[in-house]
């Protein structure tokens, strides 16, 4: 069965954590969890998938990118993921979070808290940024279902993205297997390969909210409809064409710095997805927004999953990097 025959056969609501950790498991137990990685050659089809699980559900599309981010980075880095199991991908460092790590033996021991971790009650692995004593990064693998693991109910009260379940995880002594060396998470071109990766969920549900109005479109030619439905198709053209070119600069030099390459796309893409939002709200009105509950849904995730990005922060590094630089065509 391939991913969107499974995703066709899914019910197009979830209701809580424990239906997208369901739905995730059922996933791997397919084997629908293994994408071609990033520089493989195939990083378009990796785009693509995250991208019709994103037009599903963004809920699921959340906790689905973190699970294969983790396999992926876990891959890029030499080691291999627990067979059948469900990966958290949390690195997120708030000030008042942040998780510490000191040696034990071959395998490290975590005391901390840690914010943003999506899917917390529901994964059996989690991939954790963590501190060691020299105050360096590292990455950790740490199984979920042992005593040191304290998974709260603190710090999520989202209708947005509510159903992810990304609450605080408090670490007191658990036991975790270091990933890579200090500071590999940052420095491999994969984490910002990554970040493209997550565009790629905005776009599928930009998309599969654009739909809408297409389907409006063709079976009621209103001009103005239609005036917005072009605009939409602007938008979703110059996100996908810039996709397309990273997914294959991506492949053509997978070992090259990516962050530029990241920061244009992720830029674009957010804007073409606040795009369709407007538009698509303009041209139908209130009705999708209240009588279609997978569109309802779509609508109240994308804004909070588009913030993943930092907005003008994210605009002002881009410009950083650009502002010695010249455009050609």
């Amino acid at each position: 069965m391939d991913l969107q025959t499974f995703l066709q056969q899914q019910p197009t609501d979830y209701a809580d954590t424990q239906a997208l950790g369901r739905c995730l498991r059922a996933l791997v137990e397919a084997g629908l969890d293994q994408l071609p990685l990033p520089g493989s050659g195939r990083t378009l089809e990796r785009f693509q998938r995250l991208a019709e699980v994103g037009g599903h559900d963004l809920g699921l599309c959340k906790l689905y990118e973190g699970h294969t981010d983790a396999l992926a980075i876990i891959q890029q880095l030499g080691g291999s993921p627990t067979p059948a199991s469900t990966w958290g991908m949390w690195a997120a460092e708030p000030p008042q979070a942040k998780v510490r790590l000191s040696p034990s033996g071959h395998m490290v021991l975590l005391n901390g808290r840690k914010a943003w971790c999506s899917g917390a009650a529901v994964l059996s692995h989690a991939l954790l940024t963590a501190w060691d004593e020299q105050d360096r990064q590292q990455l950790v693998a740490v199984a979920l279902d042992q005593p040191g693991v304290n998974i709260t109910a603190d710090g999520w009260h989202a209708v947005g993205m509510g159903a992810t379940g990304s609450v605080e995880v408090l670490f007191e002594g658990a036991e975790a297997q270091a990933i890579g060396n200090p500071g590999d998470y940052l420095q491999r071109p994969g984490f910002w390969q990554g970040g493209i990766g997550i565009a790629a969920c905005w776009y599928g549900a930009a998309q599969s909210i654009a739909e809408r109005l297409r389907r409006h479109c063709a079976q009621r030619p209103e001009p103005h409809a239609l005036a917005h439905l072009g605009a939409v198709d602007r938008a979703l053209h110059a996100a996908a064409e810039v996709l397309r070119v990273s997914a294959l600069t991506i492949d053509t030099t997978p070992l090259a710095p990516a962050e530029l390459l990241a920061r244009r796309a992720r830029a674009v893409v957010e804007h073409s997805a606040e795009q369709v939002i407007q538009h698509v709200g303009h041209a139908l009105g209130a009705g999708p927004y209240c009588k279609d509950r997978q569109f309802a849904r779509l609508i109240a995730d994308l804004p909070v999953f588009l913030r993943q990005s930092h907005a003008e922060r994210d605009l002002a590094a881009l410009g950083q990097q650009v502002v010695n630089g010249a455009w050609t065509l």
